[in-house]
């Protein structure tokens, strides 16, 4: 499942610079992650950095975006082989 950033986000600005597919962005009042970018940090580290850092716990895992880690773990590569193409 990609990640979700709820409405206990108090906008500390740890999370961003941690996710090594820079899926998280400020949105319009708290950070958002875009589903379509997050990898749950699969094919990068052990366990989703985001969460790791927060300091309310507010990055569940998304229930409408149910994902097995190999969808995961796809999305990891076509994420940086387009990141090695641009």
């Amino acid at each position: 499942m990609a990640l979700m950033i709820t409405d206990d986000c108090i906008n500390c600005d740890v999370c961003e610079p941690e996710c090594p597919n820079e899926a998280i962005s400020m949105g319009p009042e708290i950070y958002e992650i875009d589903p379509n970018k997050c990898t749950e940090c699969v094919g990068h580290f052990d366990e989703p950095q985001c969460q790791q850092v927060c300091p309310v716990a507010c990055i569940p895992n998304d229930p409408s975006r149910v994902e097995t880690r190999d969808t995961l773990m796809q999305r990891y590569r076509l994420l940086t082989a387009a990141k090695r193409v641009a």
